[in-house]
């Protein structure tokens, strides 16, 4: 398939990108720099400096090619991408796989696709778009992740020690996040791109869920782990950024495994922090 994706940059965007293309699919990218172009571009894929506000571009994407893959999703940049893209695929049996993410769901021990939604401030503006996607009678699924990791990026660097300075948990460590590996993540998408019938809602999170503690002690590598209150988080991290890291969260991802035949490989969260891969 041929298939359009925004993001292919950054973090989630670049795992879709690496997987479309070892499962042979041909891929043109959106982004907005000729830097970034050209890291498309050593990967295999096709680049387009553009911007995916420009809603000529994607409507003339989303008709040239197969499928379209949107990991840019963001406030100023879902309303419009997403009313166009469903105008342009409706009637067609093309796949669109918007992206979600599973903060929507809350606090929750036994989160799935039919648990009620209850996002914090943070990502409260998503509810909208993806009730248009979900609406839409194009075929489409939208992957909500769990807290992405992997490859020495994403949220949990923030519990890389140093051997010297405190590591911070956010509150005092006792909540639990659903998690995912980039990798696994990207293999989920393409999953979804190929799947024969639109599923609606899909979560990706592997069933690993630690506690915020297991990972500050997996990433201290000798630097002292400290709590710290509500209150201190929220001043450190911004009110609603903090809010949606002490949420309590776990979630098994069966319905990616038995719908997708998703198979999950690479290692835990704790075991990725413990080996050193994050180390400054």
């Amino acid at each position: 398939m041929h298939v359009f994706l925004t993001g292919a940059s950054g973090y989630i965007g670049s795992a879709v990108l690496r997987s479309l293309l070892a499962h042979g699919h041909a891929v043109t990218a959106v982004v907005r720099s000729d830097e970034k172009a050209a890291a498309v571009r050593d990967a295999g894929g096709t680049a387009l400096v553009e911007d995916v506000t420009d809603t000529d571009i994607v409507e003339r994407l989303a008709h040239e090619t197969d499928a379209v893959v949107h990991t840019a999703s963001a406030q100023d940049v879902d309303p419009d991408f997403v009313r166009t893209v469903l105008a342009a695929l409706d009637g067609t049996p093309k796949p669109f796989v918007h992206t979600g993410g599973i903060f929507t769901f809350g606090n929750s021990t036994d989160i799935s696709e039919q648990s009620p939604v209850s996002p914090p401030a943070l990502t409260a503006w998503r509810g909208a778009n993806e009730a248009a996607v979900r609406a839409s009678a194009v075929r489409t699924t939208i992957v909500a992740p769990g807290i992405v990791y992997g490859r020495g990026a994403g949220i949990p660097t923030m519990f890389v020690g140093d051997g010297e300075h405190e590591v911070l948990m956010v509150g005092d460590g006792s909540q639990r996040w659903s998690t995912v590996h980039v990798d696994d993540l990207g293999e989920l998408y393409v999953l979804a791109v190929e799947r024969g019938e639109p599923d609606g809602y899909v979560l990706a999170a592997t069933g690993d869920n630690p506690t915020v503690r297991e990972l500050a002690e997996a990433g201290a590598h000798g630097s002292p782990v400290v709590a710290e209150s509500v209150d201190a988080a929220r001043q450190r991290l911004g009110a609603e950024y903090a809010d949606a890291l002490l949420m309590h969260q776990e979630c098994s991802g069966a319905h990616a495994r038995s719908t997708y035949g998703w198979t999950p490989t690479r290692p835990s969260l704790v075991e990725d922090l413990a080996t050193g891969s994050y180390v400054r």
